[in-house]
């Protein structure tokens, strides 16, 4: 069986510091950032609750690479990344909650 996956990116409210991930259910990886599901983590340490970009892939080993591809970048890169899929950096949670 072939299981899709997504790369995603999150940050928080001053839009400061950004988190690249990947997952196989995209809706509930971002639930527990927004919840901090996991204490002390990077993500609850730097409150990064805003979904500001994401990839879907057919297989999780595409998102793997393409999220270590995007890992590699500056962040000037990663932001022109960002800028172009979301320019105003809006939280995406609310367009992909009701997947």
């Amino acid at each position: 069986m072939v299981r899709g996956g997504s790369v995603y990116i999150m940050t928080n409210k001053n839009k400061t510091t950004l988190y690249i991930g990947v997952t196989s259910d995209l809706l509930r990886r971002v639930q527990e950032h927004k919840s901090h599901h996991y204490k002390k983590s990077f993500t609850d340490q730097y409150n990064l609750e805003f979904l500001v970009y994401y990839e879907s892939f057919s297989s999780i080993e595409s998102a793997i690479a393409r999220e270590k591809e995007i890992k590699k970048w500056r962040r000037e890169k990663k932001e022109k990344l960002i800028n172009n899929m979301n320019p105003e950096w809006k939280d995406l949670w609310e367009d992909i909650k009701h997947w």
